[in-house]
């Protein structure tokens, strides 16, 4: 009998020009690794570049202390999810890393694993793509932003949506008429 194989979860994206995708990725161990404000910077900024740079809009997202949410919407026919998840995770993943290292932080042991004898790598990031849901219809999109938004309610950690900082939930309710610049830049929906 053969031992059994390590199963690494799959995910199909399906890269259709016109249908939004609701991601969502971990940091490592589900650890709140994005509980301080400038890794929540980092990512803002990283998320803003990935979306003009591969052609998707972003509209709607969440950052939660372990977990980010994005609604995104492909614009152009060679727009990749994986490619926009790779020029996310990736920079903020090196950012941190030299932050932790700058500061001598002990956070870098314990992000730092043993992938094999004499091989260590960084994680911020749980391995694989995360979660990928396709939106097709309107309806449907619209009960996937007002989701995300209720994230931070549900799980206490405010009373109110406009109490959550890093969420696109004033971009929708018009609470704000300046935008704030810690946070990713939305394409309303018309």
């Amino acid at each position: 009998m053969n031992p059994p194989t390590a199963h690494r979860k799959q995910v199909k994206h399906y890269d259709d020009p016109g249908q939004g995708h609701e991601l969502t990725f971990s940091c490592y161990k589900r650890l709140p690794l994005l509980d301080d404000e400038h890794r929540c910077q980092e990512l803002s900024v990283a998320v803003d570049r990935a979306v003009r740079r591969h052609g998707f809009s972003l509209l709607a997202f969440v950052f939660m202390p372990e977990h980010v949410h994005l609604i995104v919407l492909p614009e152009e026919p060679t727009a990749r999810i994986s490619d926009l998840l790779f020029a996310i995770k990736r920079p903020v993943s090196y950012r941190i890393k030299q932050d932790l290292l700058a500061r001598e932080s002990p956070r870098l042991k314990q992000l730092t694993i043993r992938e094999r004898p004499g091989k260590t790598a960084f994680r911020f990031w749980q391995e694989g793509p995360g979660y990928d849901r396709n939106i097709v219809d309107q309806g449907s999109l619209s009960k996937m932003i007002d989701y995300v938004h209720l994230n931070p309610v549900r799980r206490g950690l405010v009373d109110h949506p406009a109490e959550w900082k890093w969420s696109s939930w004033r971009h929708y309710e018009g609470v704000s008429k300046t935008t704030d610049a810690d946070l990713p830049k939305i394409h309303a929906l018309s």
